[in-house]
């Protein structure tokens, strides 16, 4: 008899991982729908009346947080690829699979503005995915660190999001600010498993890159 041992006990090899980071990759920056696992924090809310200038701005802010869990999809997997313990590297892909449901909203949320997402998609994960894979060659708490310091910035930048939205834009607000606390969340769990704080620099740097994204995300 030949006995088949469960995938979750597989010890996976490099090229297991880039083939899985190539597969993610993939599904993450194609044009077809991402599908929720959760429903959409918008569900039973009214479209309120938007202007064609407020839809408009709206999409633009909604282009951009999808180009930010483009590049979240990038990065997760990027510390994936490269985690030294297991439960780092469960940890997250656990927090990619919660952030894929991030997608779907905000591409659902687009397509009821008229809009769509960012064409540079493959970019910003190209860019997250290469940083992430560059910070976890360092070692897992720095890697953690990333994170953590990634999570801070994504919370405040929606933050950010929730007071430039339309006031009558209910739908857009929902699904924002549930994704604020999940990131959060994410960035607390970084944290609580170990993460280095980084240096100033590298922070600072951090919030440099995420302003070219967000700027060129808003229109492209």
């Amino acid at each position: 008899m030949v006995i088949i041992a469960p995938m979750q006990d597989r010890q996976l090899t490099p090229f297991d991982r880039l083939l899985a980071a190539v597969d993610s990759s993939l599904r993450t920056i194609s044009s077809a729908p991402t599908r929720a696992t959760r429903s959409n924090p918008a569900a039973g809310i009214d479209e309120g009346t938007l202007t064609a200038d407020e839809k408009a701005h709206a999409a633009g802010l909604m282009r951009v947080n999808h180009a930010g869990e483009i590049a979240a999809q990038g990065l997760y997997q990027g510390h994936a690829a490269v985690a030294r313990d297991p439960a780092v590297e469960n940890q997250m892909k656990k927090a990619a699979d919660e952030e894929l449901d991030h997608l779907a909203w905000c591409e659902e949320r687009l397509a009821e503005l008229g809009s769509g997402p960012s064409a540079l998609r493959p970019l910003w994960y190209a860019g997250a995915f290469a940083m992430g894979a560059a910070s976890g060659v360092l070692g897992d708490k720095w890697s953690l660190g990333f994170i953590e310091e990634t999570e801070r910035q994504v919370s405040d930048h929606l933050s950010g999001h929730l007071e430039r939205l339309p006031d009558g834009d209910l739908r857009s607000r929902a699904i924002v600010s549930q994704m604020r606390d999940e990131e959060e969340v994410h960035g607390a769990n970084a944290g609580a498993a170990g993460a280095a704080p980084l240096p100033t620099p590298i922070r600072e740097l951090m919030r440099a890159v995420a302003r070219v994204m967000t700027g060129t995300a808003y229109r492209f």
